[in-house]
């Protein structure tokens, strides 16, 4: 099936830039139906076309029950299949993700359930982990607290600070989602109930890149 996909981001775009880029070599059957940001000058909003771009300033809302609900207006909207946070910086409140369950994705800078929130590159250096990563996984009402459905690892190396390890977990964090996005496309990837299903067949552990190959 063709993946109908609203993209929520706050910066520059990088793995929604790596969603087109897919889709246009034909390597992922989706479609992108909108692109919502919380920054009205998100470098993200310029990689589609005017009328998929959303942008609301939430200070412009008397509270964040508002500004998410005017979010969550304008993305079912588009009727998405998925939504997924491309480096999307704002907490999504219970409400927003209750009117989507199961339905919102998010790729997180750690192997979780490690360093849950901000910072995570350092955290990682501080704890002297000889490996990192990126996961991603289901949106649910906490932090970074959604099913993981995939991982990819990077090694810790000599000398790395925050900044070079962060480059290099970047490297791992497009193919990732896009691995993730290509198995839910051809029906292979199903999350039902609070449970991943792999073939058909529970998975209880997260699927690394390499298996998302297989």
């Amino acid at each position: 099936m063709t993946l109908r996909l609203a993209v929520l981001a706050s910066g520059r775009g990088s793995n929604l830039q790596a969603i087109l880029d897919a889709i246009s070599a034909g390597t992922l059957d989706a479609h992108v139906v909108g692109v919502f940001s919380d920054r009205p000058d998100a470098a993200a909003l310029q990689r589609v076309t005017e009328s998929l771009r959303w942008s609301r300033r939430p200070k412009d809302f008397t509270d964040r029950t508002g500004f998410d609900a005017a979010l969550a207006d304008a993305v079912a909207a588009c009727q998405p299949d998925w939504i997924v946070c491309a480096g999307y910086m704002r907490i999504l409140g219970g409400a927003f993700v209750n009117r989507f369950p199961e339905r919102i994705l998010n790729i997180h800078p750690s192997l979780l359930p490690k360093y849950k929130g901000l910072h995570t590159h350092q955290r990682a250096l501080d704890a002297g982990d000889t490996e990192h990563g990126a996961s991603v996984h289901l949106v649910n009402a906490a932090l970074d607290a959604g099913q993981v459905l995939a991982q990819a690892r990077v090694p810790v190396l000599p000398g790395d600070n925050a900044e070079v390890l962060a480059a290099r977990v970047l490297t791992i964090e497009h193919p990732l989602y896009l691995h993730v996005l290509q198995l839910l496309a051809i029906g292979r990837l199903r999350a039902q109930a609070g449970q991943l299903q792999m073939d058909g067949h529970p998975v209880y552990t997260p699927l690394s890149l390499e298996s998302a190959h297989s």
